[in-house]
């Protein structure tokens, strides 16, 4: 697996930078670019502030049960955690649905209920909703929602939050890679913008500290 970085917009005078991940099973590529605007005002160890939030992005797939279901809809009003990535990477991924797992267990029952964890696949030829039930509760939580669908439909949803993927790919001794932006989007149960962004590097420590603000729509 290789790391690399890519430069963000500037959000006013500043400019920040966001770490994309490329993982994979092996092999090497480029990661694909993202733009986001990121607050001037200082971010906590974890949490980048977003200055213009994303909207939700327009993403109508299928769940674990191979049911229809639109993003939009389903978390309107919801503390809400969307990741990209995919059950074979190797190391990120379910690090990162681990991490939240972790934190999620931490709340208070009745928070628990309210936040919805959404992971999309990237490498939806793979992942069919039954892998997708199959991984999920083993490397995160029972109540992470899992969705897969065409690649076309994934992806630009992906690039309305600012992350970048791209289709999946074989190499030579037959590993698989799928790039894609490491970046856990948080969407506000007030408005429904996407308004704080985590990078790979968040803990579950770090969840778990912002997690009771999330949950109110407040500014970790």
């Amino acid at each position: 697996m290789r790391k690399k970085t890519v430069l963000t917009a500037a959000a006013l005078t500043a400019v920040a930078a966001l770490t994309l991940s490329a993982c994979g099973s092996g092999g090497d590529d480029d990661a694909s670019k993202a733009v986001a605007d990121v607050s001037t005002q200082p971010k906590t160890q974890a949490a980048t502030v977003l200055d213009k939030p994303f909207e939700k992005p327009n993403l109508v797939l299928k769940d674990t049960e191979g049911k229809t279901y639109d993003f939009r809809e389903e978390t309107k009003g919801k503390p809400t955690l969307i990741y990209f990535g995919y059950t074979h990477c190797p190391d990120v991924c379910p690090l990162t649905m681990s991490n939240i797992a972790i934190a999620r267990k931490a709340l208070p029952k009745a928070d628990q209920d309210k936040l919805q964890v959404v992971f999309v696949t990237t490498d939806p030829e793979r992942d069919t909703s039954a892998e997708l039930a199959k991984w999920l509760p083993s490397a995160g939580d029972p109540s992470f929602v899992g969705l897969t669908g065409d690649f076309p439909t994934i992806q630009a949803g992906a690039r309305q939050v600012g992350i970048g993927i791209e289709p999946a790919t074989t190499e030579k001794d037959g590993s698989v890679v799928s790039m894609h932006g490491a970046q856990v989007i948080a969407f506000s149960p007030k408005t429904d913008g996407g308004y704080v962004l985590y990078g790979e590097d968040t803990t579950a420590d770090d969840y778990t500290k912002d997690l009771p603000k999330l949950i109110k729509g407040e500014t970790p």
